[in-house]
């Protein structure tokens, strides 16, 4: 329950509180259809389909637990070292990317590309100092707990 409720949580504090605290939990049971034996994209991540990049995705990074939470075209990214990100997922020259104002003075993912996407892996290229970042599906679509949260002041 508290993963679930931190997830909420998480995500409302980056979407400019628009009330729709339901929303991570809406992608755990869309990704199904990308489950199936067609092979993974490697590279050409504008060929996807639009709902693959949906979801919770989790990595490490630098010694520090990574989240990013994609639903629809809004994105947030969590770090266990209090970064708070929240942006949108777009295209651009034939290219997703995914574009973040973070706290603070992090600087390190403002900017990321996705290299590729498959049912379970999610792998960014960040403009910043982070670089390249592969992520795994987290498992139901739930955030572990302990992320970081925005203060709501």
């Amino acid at each position: 329950m508290a993963a679930g409720l931190g997830g909420a949580l998480l995500l409302g504090a980056c979407g400019g509180g628009s009330g729709d605290e339901a929303a991570p939990t809406a992608p755990a049971s869309s990704p199904a259809p990308t489950a199936s034996a067609s092979p993974a994209p490697t590279g050409s991540p504008s060929g996807a389909a639009p709902g693959e990049l949906e979801g919770s995705w989790l990595a490490t990074s630098g010694g520090q637990a990574v989240a990013l939470v994609i639903t629809g075209d809004e994105a947030g990214l969590f770090a266990s070292r209090g970064t708070v990100c929240g942006g949108r997922v777009g295209e651009s020259a034939g290219q997703r990317t995914v574009r973040l104002s973070c706290g603070g003075a992090d600087r390190s993912r403002g900017t990321g590309t996705v290299d590729s996407v498959t049912s379970t892996t999610l792998r960014v290229t960040w403009a910043g100092s982070a670089g390249t970042e592969t992520y795994t599906r987290a498992e139901g679509g739930k955030l572990p707990s302990g992320l970081p949260t925005a203060d709501a002041s």
